[in-house]
Formats: C-alpha cells, sequence, structure tokens
C-alpha cells in the first residue's frame, strides 16, 4: 500500500484528512507561490489554473523527494470582482482584506493535485461562493480582536470552522473545500486507487 503524503504546513489540511481517517504525513513543499501566480496571469490570467499550478507544483515538489508515495498538493485562491486576494501578512491587512469583501460575493478556487514519482495521477477542482454580510465596523474591530492569529494563514482572513462564519450571509459550496481541501472527491480517489477502504 501506498504511503499517503500531504505537500503541505497546513494544519487544518492536516486535522481534516486525519478526522476523515487518512494516515498521512507532512512534507513541506519548496516552490515559489509568487512567480507561478505571476506566470499564469502573464499567459493567460485563469485564477483556476493558477490554483491547479500551484497545487501541481507542491506535489511534485514533494514527490520528486519520496518515491512511490501519494503526494497531495492543494491550493486555494480567493477572487473577488476579479481581484485576487493573498494572505494577509498583519492584522490590518487582514482588515483591509475583510472591508474589501464586505457586502459582497467572492469565490474560492480550490486545486487538488495527487503525484506519484513526479507524475500527476489525478487531480480536482472545486469552486464554492461565499458572500459576506455587510457588516459594522464595530463587528470588524471585535472581531480582529478576538480572532485567532491563525486567521492569517487564511487567504481570507477568516476561519470558517471558528467565528470566521458569523461574516457570512450565503455559502454555496463544500464546508471542506471551504477549509482547503476538497475530501470528499479526494477520498473517492483514494478508494479507487486502494489506499482507503472501499
Amino acid at each position: 500500500m501506498s504511503s499517503i503524503v500531504l505537500a503541505s504546513a497546513s494544519k487544518i489540511r492536516s486535522d481534516i484528512l486525519n478526522n476523515a481517517g487518512v494516515r498521512h504525513r507532512c512534507e513541506t513543499a519548496t516552490i515559489d507561490e509568487t512567480i507561478i501566480k505571476n506566470r499564469v496571469r502573464q499567459e493567460d490570467g485563469s485564477v483556476e489554473t493558477a490554483a491547479t499550478a500551484l497545487a501541481d507544483a507542491k506535489a511534485e515538489n514533494v514527490a520528486a523527494r519520496i518515491p512511490q508515495a501519494l503526494v497531495i498538493g492543494a491550493d486555494q485562491i480567493l477572487e473577488c470582482e476579479d481581484r485576487w486576494f493573498d494572505k494577509p501578512p498583519d492584522m490590518a491587512a487582514a482588515a483591509e482584506t475583510l472591508k474589501a469583501l464586505r457586502g459582497r460575493r467572492h469565490r474560492l478556487i480550490s486545486a487538488v493535485s495527487v503525484y506519484r514519482d513526479e507524475i500527476n495521477v489525478w487531480r480536482h477542482l472545486e469552486i464554492p461562493h461565499l458572500t459576506m454580510r455587510d457588516f459594522s465596523d464595530r463587528f470588524l474591530e471585535n472581531y480582529l480582536q478576538e480572532a485567532d492569529p491563525d486567521i492569517l494563514k487564511s487567504v481570507g482572513a477568516y476561519r470558517m470552522e471558528g467565528t470566521g462564519a458569523q461574516l457570512f450571509s450565503h455559502i454555496d459550496g463544500d464546508y471542506f473545500t471551504i477549509l482547503g481541501l476538497p475530501l470528499l472527491a479526494l477520498l473517492d480517489f483514494l478508494r479507487k486507487v486502494g489506499v482507503v477502504a472501499e
């Protein structure tokens, strides 16, 4: 049976797999995400292509170091009104991100890719749509004061599994995908290749 490796240091993605009973280890990919994003924007501008390229790059990078393993790479890009958002570096930037998304609908382009021996064996893309409510400045201030610093690890400066749920008026999409990993599709693939029980 192949070992499963998550090409990520993301605790939430690892927790999703653990909670689903998928035994794995984590190895961080060494890639420059900015270079990949910029290259894709110059070539065709597709946010879907960028998210997939990032997931591929992470999985391929780690697969080159761990022969025979099934290596899972995942990435997520937030897009709102043609703007691509990056993870905020600090709470001031988080506030600006949330103000930009407030009262608007945005997309979370979530890609997952699996490599074995530097060959892509599966990839999948899901795109949840989320609408932030038009919350008050006072709510935003309180939210940021009480927020876990881990919101800076989220591209939208929110953590749906926590108080970030209060930011939204409507969500159309899979919960696990919003958290960062299209789990149900991934589990289906892992069953088909025999590493998760049918």
